[in-house]
Order: structure tokens, then C-alpha cells, then sequence
């Protein structure tokens, strides 16, 4: 059974559209789903190649009861993070989901985290590309 892995962003979707590219190619077996807090978000990552793709509050709480891993950037688990994109219900759906959640630092919205100017965006994406193919077994 392919590993489940949802990719979450917000706005125009740049972070998410290079996390589903990266995936796809790193991990071809895995059913990877796109869901965007937006409709420009969603297009940028099913763009990208995501298996299934859909938009808005309720996508993401859906996609995120049957994950295995939960990828994006880290105010995916912030009520009200990305410019109020974000809302509570997304933030404790990706927070109380069984799934393995993966991340990204990005200091925006007042939430400042220490060190994430230390990498590129780049390294920050095939950083966690890494991580989530070995939480997928290295497949």
C-alpha cells in the first residue's frame, strides 16, 4: 500500500508546488495530495504533479484523517498563520492527525522562528524531502 503523504500550503502555493516536484521524484510510489487553503495554491501543486488535489477548510481536514505524513510549511499549525489563510479548525486538524507532520521554518505572520534563516528555501525542501523518504522506509 503506497504511503499517503498530504502537502499543505497556502497563498500562491511556491512552497508546496516545489515540495510536490521534489516528491514525486524522490518518492513516484507514493499517493501524494495537494490541498490548498486557496484555489491559486491548489493549482500551483496539482501543477507540480500531485496525484489528487482539493481546496479549502474541509479538504484539509479530511486529507489529514487518513495521511501518513503531513508536509508544509510550519504555520500549517498556527490558527490564523498565513495572512489568516490558516484558520483554527486546519491548525488542529494537521495538529491532532495521527500522520507524521514535516515542517518548514518560514518567519512570516508574527511568528518568528530562530534559525530558519540559516538555509535557503531550497535546502529547507530537500531537507524534508530527505526526512520523509526515510520515514517512508527509504523507498
Amino acid at each position: 500500500m503506497p504511503v499517503k503523504i498530504v502537502v499543505i500550503d497556502a497563498q500562491g502555493g511556491r512552497i508546496g508546488k516545489q515540495l510536490v516536484s521534489a516528491l514525486k521524484r524522490e518518492l513516484p510510489d507514493a499517493e501524494l495530495t495537494a490541498v490548498g487553503t486557496n484555489e491559486a495554491a491548489t493549482a500551483a501543486m496539482l501543477s507540480a504533479g500531485a496525484d489528487r488535489a482539493a481546496t479549502g477548510e474541509n479538504a484539509v481536514v479530511v486529507a489529514c484523517r487518513t495521511a501518513d505524513v503531513i508536509v508544509g510549511p510550519v504555520g500549517v499549525v498556527i490558527a490564523d498563520a498565513m495572512l489568516g489563510e490558516v484558520t483554527p479548525v486546519m491548525a488542529k486538524a494537521v495538529g491532532q492527525s495521527a500522520a507524521k507532520r514535516v515542517l518548514i521554518p518560514f518567519d512570516n505572520c508574527d511568528n518568528l522562528i530562530v534559525g530558519s534563516d540559516l538555509l535557503p528555501v531550497g535546502k529547507r525542501i530537500q531537507s524534508a524531502v530527505e526526512l520523509i523518504r526515510g520515514l517512508c522506509g527509504g523507498a
